[in-house]
């Protein structure tokens, strides 16, 4: 009887544990059509929309226009794009200035701590608050107004 009991008790905890590493593995992986790169996920829109109806596309999506924190993440959001398009569209990320000239906030709350803004930029030409990628021939960021037409990046924690 003991034997018994022991074996049921080593296959409950076995069952158990591959039950764990199997929620481990959902709450690591990234939606359908959604790409992983450090602890989030990120996808593509190739829809033009003004940045405001990005970040709502976004946050349907349980999302923000995505935020960069450092230069792997914003070559890992060129190549994202570039493998969708074949090029490096201007494209909408979430950083913005609307509340307050200079102050830059990321959408998602993050801070902003990293940036890789073109020479001369941010420079609030005709009232430019919201933050574009892939600028020039550098492909670096600029401010840009926010009602213009962009495709975007959203992203999201695991």
């Amino acid at each position: 009887m003991v034997t018994l009991n022991v074996l049921m008790f080593l296959c409950a905890l076995t069952a158990l544990s591959q039950a764990a590493a199997t929620n481990d593995l959902l709450r690591c992986s990234c939606p359908a059509g959604w790409s992983h790169f450090n602890h989030r996920c990120f996808i593509y829109i190739p829809t033009n929309m003004t940045w405001a109806r990005a970040q709502r596309n976004c946050v349907s999506l349980q999302a923000t226009l995505a935020s960069i924190h450092n230069f792997w993440e914003y070559h890992y959001i060129q190549r994202l794009i570039t493998t969708e398009t074949q090029e490096s569209p201007k494209t909408w990320i979430g950083g913005s200035d609307a509340q307050e000239e200079g102050v830059w906030l990321w959408s998602d709350g993050s801070p902003f701590l990293y940036s890789n803004w073109c020479d001369g930029e941010p420079n609030n030409y005709k009232q430019q608050h919201c933050l574009q990628m892939n600028y020039g021939e550098s492909k670096c960021w600029d401010d840009f107004q926010c009602d213009h037409d962009r495709p975007s990046v959203c992203a999201k924690n695991i």
